[in-house]
């Protein structure tokens, strides 16, 4: 007898409660149910069903074999729609957070074009600066900029994320140009409030190490975007990702400055719960980002 039509069976007479149930679905006669549970059992050697007249319960030891079992089963089924004729087929709710600046630029605009390649998938996008706590709120998988803390969470890299540090023409035409990072201590700099999600400050690369400045500035703010408005107003300089300020500087409206003092990049990251065991829909949303962001011409305006 087939061990996967074992495995099935044993799956829907166990979710469902009843032998009737489940061979109703499936268009068999319940002894045929029974029969393959009956087969199940004397090959694995336990008792996974407790039936009555009345009902069917599961034991300790079907209690555990069940969860495996739907894991199974999932597994099975995308590895047969990943090949199947019609191509990749993902169905189901997509909830994903990602950063409030990053994901309006990033995230956002490539929902439609992923929805239109899995017409069965819906999604949520939740946009956010705090650190979303992805298995205590319910979400899939979240997007990340920058270095990640120590975490039981997986990652996956999805590009680098380079920082810069720039001004207008006019700032830099009225305090200078800084020279050196030890010089940002006597220049106007925007930064991100202490309950935002900065990391250990601005980084750059000085006589062969990584060093953190926290310059200091009469404005801060706990919102990117508003801190690159303010330097676009010529207000002072500000340390920017790329994806944010390329165009602006390619446009003449920003200029880098300490590019010589530049740190090595971080990372744009998806972060999951586990590799194992992970829905269609979401394995086919990272490969979408990894494809996209991988593509140079993407982060070129």
């Amino acid at each position: 007898m087939d061990r996967l039509k074992q495995i099935e069976s044993f799956v829907s007479v166990a979710t469902r409660g009843s032998l009737t149930a489940a061979a109703l679905i499936e268009g068999v006669a319940p002894a045929v149910m029974g029969r393959r549970i009956d087969a199940l059992e004397s090959r694995l050697g336990v008792k996974l069903l407790l039936r009555t007249t009345r009902r069917i319960s599961l034991t300790h030891e079907g209690s555990a074999f069940l969860e495996d079992c739907q894991r199974l089963l999932v597994d099975f089924n995308n590895a047969e729609a990943s090949v199947s004729a019609g191509g990749v087929k993902a169905s189901g709710h997509l909830r994903i957070t990602a950063p409030a600046g990053f994901g309006r630029r990033h995230v956002a605009p490539l929902v439609p074009e992923f929805l239109a390649e899995h017409p069965d998938v819906s999604i949520s996008l939740n946009l956010s600066d705090r650190v979303v706590d992805i298995s205590g709120e319910g979400f899939d998988c979240a997007v990340r900029v920058g270095d990640l803390p120590d975490s039981s969470l997986v990652s996956v890299r999805l590009a680098d994320n380079r920082r810069l540090c720039v001004a207008t023409p006019a700032y830099l035409k009225r305090a200078g140009t800084p020279l050196h990072p030890a010089e940002l201590a006597r220049h106007s700099c925007l930064t991100l409030s202490s309950d935002a999600s900065q990391t250990r400050g601005w980084a750059f690369l000085v006589d062969g190490e990584v060093i953190f400045a926290r310059p200091a500035g009469r404005l801060d703010c706990s919102d990117g975007q508003v801190l690159h408005d303010w330097c676009l107003a010529g207000l002072g300089l500000a340390w920017r990702s790329t994806w944010e300020v390329e165009a602006d500087i390619q446009a003449g409206r920003l200029v880098a400055v300490l590019d010589a003092f530049a740190a090595p990049p971080n990372g744009i990251f998806v972060l999951i719960q586990q590799r194992k065991h992970l829905p269609l829909r979401v394995r086919l949303w990272i490969d979408f980002l990894k494809l996209n962001y991988g593509r140079d011409a993407y982060w070129r305006p």
